[in-house]
């Protein structure tokens, strides 16, 4: 695993011939030397999620309501700047909104729900996922990038990778048949780099799809990266069966670990790694930091998506940076795209707590 960029086949075969620790310490090399100094990052943020109403019908979601469904509903802005309200008070410098494929939200919307944040708050707008900028382009008869530039003039300052699952076709038809192809959601984040924004890109895995399946997924990060440069950070995570029409298993932590130490190799353009605390729990995440991660994430002040799953992780700031310490780590909390707002040194910790 040294010399060259690495190769398609070579990560189809890692899984397989390599084992974890290997693996695991190859990719904290690659984090060290990308991150020198031994500080991971976090952020203070709150998912607000606008709407659960979907058209979508992703079988791998427990989340969504059909149209029409009694607990359906649709926050008003008087609901969401109550929401940012509290996480400001609790430091957010990030408002991630994300939400159901409403077939009545058009981008009027949007529109004034974030011209009323921008007035109201200095917060980061990480929000809206490719499949719901599709939608939105479609609702409101416009092209996929004159939506995105009049999304981006209302204050939407970034996207997160959501929805892009795993970013092959045949996967995509089977768990998503209803949902924006692969190459629409490269065409969204293609467009932001156009348009001078920052991103993020995922990756929801254990769904069925084959090892050849995610490594296609990496490729074309890797591939649309080269080309704009748009991606601030990659985060695997694991599908949640419960609750879900898919079914079947939760991927276990060598899986994960496994994933994510091959994306850290593989993903020589993309600076950062997040792991993924709010599906792992503390203590996988924190195997993380020494697999490739070099971001635990967000404190997520509120998260429904993986909880309507069945499964529910709390971190308060001062937990993750608990977290990071007994990794070996100083601690740095961060901004959305990257810039250190407040270090966290362990020294100053252990003296803090010594007197």
């Amino acid at each position: 695993m040294t010399g060259g960029r690495l190769s398609q086949d070579s990560a189809l075969r890692m899984p397989r011939d390599v084992p974890l620790a290997e693996l695991a310490w190859a990719a904290d090399r690659v984090c060290e030397k990308m991150h020198p100094g031994g500080v991971r990052t976090y952020v203070i943020d709150r998912n607000i999620n606008y709407t659960n109403v979907c058209v979508s019908g992703c079988c791998f979601c427990a989340f969504y309501r059909e149209p029409g469904d009694p607990r359906g509903y649709v926050l008003t802005t008087e609901q969401v700047l109550d929401k940012i309200r509290e996480a400001v008070e609790l430091g957010a410098t990030q408002i991630l909104m994300q939400g159901g494929l409403h077939p009545e939200l058009a981008i009027e919307y949007f529109e004034g729900l974030f011209r009323q944040i921008k007035r109201s708050f200095d917060v980061q707008l990480h929000s809206l996922s490719a499949p719901e900028i599709v939608h939105i382009a479609a609702v409101s008869g416009l092209t996929i990038e004159e939506a995105m530039t009049r999304l981006r003039e209302a204050g939407l300052d970034s996207l997160p990778g959501g929805g892009a699952e795993i970013l092959v076709d045949e996967v995509r038809s089977r768990v998503s048949p209803r949902k924006c192809t692969a190459g629409q959601w490269l065409d969204v984040m293609r467009t932001a780099g156009r348009l001078g924004m920052r991103a993020t890109a995922t990756m929801l895995f254990g769904m069925g799809e084959s090892t050849a399946d995610r490594v296609k997924h990496l490729e074309a990060v890797r591939s649309l990266q080269d080309e704009t440069g748009v991606f601030t950070a990659f985060i695997p995570w694991t599908f949640q069966p419960g609750a879900t029409t898919l079914g079947g298993h939760a991927v276990g932590a060598h899986e994960y670990l496994t994933v994510l130490a091959i994306s850290r190799l593989y993903l020589d353009n993309v600076s950062n790694i997040q792991a993924s605390w709010v599906t792992q729990g503390g203590e996988i995440a924190q195997l993380a930091l020494k697999s490739g991660a070099n971001d635990i994430g967000s404190t997520m002040i509120e998260e429904n998506v993986v909880a309507a799953a069945g499964v529910s992780h709390s971190m308060s700031e001062a937990d993750l940076i608990g977290l990071i310490h007994r990794a070996g780590y100083d601690a740095a909390q961060r901004s959305t795209v990257y810039e250190i707002i407040e270090p966290h040194p362990r020294q100053a910790r252990a003296a803090m707590e010594s007197k």
